[in-house]
């Protein structure tokens, strides 16, 4: 293969696209002795960001990638969800108080894409890593030994031979594109306008608010105070389908006549469309796409820019495996096997929440209207002491993401262990051990024959072996041996006594199913 006089280097992994998925995978990959190089076309980290809620499950993330405080230090943590008609607020549902107990970080912290970026950006130079700015990625050709990526920047085409390339480049992906991997699904029709909106007033602070209206919809979060500790939130709205225009003005008076909310001035504004698409495929031999260029959906939710960020956490170690030679090439399908259907169930329950906030038909307006009256003051009461509170709180955090691990057939539907497929649940010591990114054991409160038989176990698996007092008021049962993948999800559970054959099943790719997804609607 001939590619004229450009340079040519070769490197492991390729991530095309300096997003917040594209810096996680690249921050994982490079601490975990990847050699990776990251190409963006922008200058720098994106100014105008649409995403900002970060959830609970990828503040876990970023805690076990040790940035987790400068994260917290920037967010702002809206603990509620305030419910409200026109101008007219309702009572608020304490979200921190529903996911209290299940992690460490209950709410939803918000934090604009920009500072996501900075935060990722500085962490990966610190780990000796960098972004190659001001280049565009201009060919995508594949070969038995990977791929080579022709790319253009300010001093000319670059050739790099990689023996992967991962697209993190968004929902327009050059990568996706150049690879003919469909990206299926539909576009809304309706314009969406959002303003980042400082000296806010007519919103409770600190707390995330939906407001409904007859034909129109507002979503706010609330962000850190500007300099001068003026309020600032980020306003999502939907226009009305008569407007001709949606500029700036419109939305000011829509927001103002409507929904009773004013604001001083903004530091920048735009309009834009919703899609709901997802990639027909998340690997194509050596390309892999993750983020949006794999999955878009509406912003309800804020769950996009956290799938992204977890779509990049999951890929890193099986690249890092496959490259390593711990495991086969076949164990990339895996990726796909499990993030796929989470984007796909993400954007089907994304879509009917969207569908349903923004129908114009009269008996969905009646529900918006008085269904909150009536139902939230009950509501409200009661949630925080059923189980379907801290289920909604597992689901909004991503929480209760579950992939299939014992090999079931993908025609069939089992029960779904409540710990075997899950992310690790938190019992407030447990956590710790999990930054060291590794395989590991886990045993809680167990007797003392149980003890015995993990340490032997242990020895003999090669794995280091956490034990812990009690399992709290978790799924995690007493003296059953956890064995725990390096991206905090149980591969596998047993008797210590067993526990030899059982994980070392477990963690040969080939015996693994090929089913994932998260749990239905409660």
């Amino acid at each position: 293969m001939t590619h004229g006089s450009a340079a040519q280097e070769d490197i492991e992994v390729l991530v095309v696209g300096a997003g917040p998925t594209g810096l996680m995978l690249a921050n994982w990959l490079t601490r975990l002795g990847v050699r990776t190089i990251v190409v963006d076309g922008r200058d720098g980290p994106t100014l105008e960001s649409r995403a900002l809620g970060v959830q609970s499950r990828s503040l876990e993330i970023y805690d076990q990638l040790g940035v987790v405080d400068r994260v917290l230090a920037e967010a702002e943590h809206a603990d509620s969800v305030r419910q409200g008609f026109g101008r007219k607020a309702f009572a608020p549902v304490r979200l921190a108080g529903l996911g209290r107990g299940l992690t460490p970080y209950p709410g939803i912290f918000v934090l604009e894409q920009s500072a996501n970026e900075r935060i990722l950006a500085g962490h990966l130079a610190e780990l000796g890593g960098g972004v190659r700015r001001r280049r565009r990625l201009s060919g995508l050709e594949q070969d038995a030994n990977g791929v080579v990526a022709r790319v253009d920047g300010p001093d000319g085409q670059e050739i790099i031979r990689a023996r992967f390339a991962v697209g993190c480049d968004g929902a327009s992906s050059t990568v996706r594109s150049l690879s003919g991997i469909p990206f299926e699904g539909t576009t809304n029709r309706q314009t969406f306008y959002l303003v980042d909106a400082v000296g806010v007033r007519g919103l409770a602070p600190a707390t995330v608010n939906v407001r409904q209206g007859t034909a129109e919809f507002l979503l706010a979060f609330p962000m850190k105070p500007d300099g001068a500790a003026r309020q600032r939130q980020r306003l999502i709205g939907i226009a009305d389908d008569g407007a001709t225009a949606v500029t700036e003005d419109y939305a000011q008076q829509r927001l103002a006549e409507v929904f009773g909310v004013t604001y001083e001035h903004s530091r920048w504004f735009s309009t834009y469309r919703v899609h709901h698409r997802v990639a027909a495929r998340f690997r194509d031999r050596s390309v892999l796409l993750a983020g949006d260029a794999a999955h878009v959906h509406s912003p309800v939710g804020a769950q996009g820019m956290n799938t992204g960020l977890q779509d990049a956490h999951n890929l890193a170690f099986k690249l890092a495996d496959v490259l390593a030679g711990r495991v086969p090439d076949t164990h990339l399908d895996r990726y796909e096997a499990e993030r796929r259907p989470v984007a796909l169930r993400l954007i089907r329950s994304t879509d009917r929440v969207f569908r349903a906030v923004t129908s114009r038909s009269r008996a969905a307006t009646l529900v918006r209207r008085y269904a909150p009256r009536v139902v939230l003051p009950v509501g409200i009461a009661l949630v925080s002491h059923l189980p379907i509170g801290r289920r909604a709180a597992g689901y909004l955090g991503q929480l209760r993401i579950h992939y299939w691990m014992d090999g079931t057939p993908s025609g069939r539907r089992g029960r779904r262990d409540a710990v075997v497929g899950r992310r690790l649940a938190w019992t407030g010591e447990n956590f710790d051990a999990l930054r060291s990114a590794s395989w590991q054991l886990h045993l809680y409160a167990p007797g003392a024959a149980a003890a015995r038989d993990a340490e032997v176990a242990a020895v003999e698996l090669g794995l280091p072996l956490h034990t812990f007092g009690s399992a709290g008021s978790t799924p995690l049962r007493p003296g059953t041996l956890y064995l725990v993948r390096p991206d905090g999800f149980v591969a596998a559970a047993s008797p210590p006594s067993d526990a030899v054959a059982a994980f070392r099943a477990a963690q040969d790719p080939a015996s693994a199913g090929h089913r994932a997804g998260t749990e239905g609607p409660p």
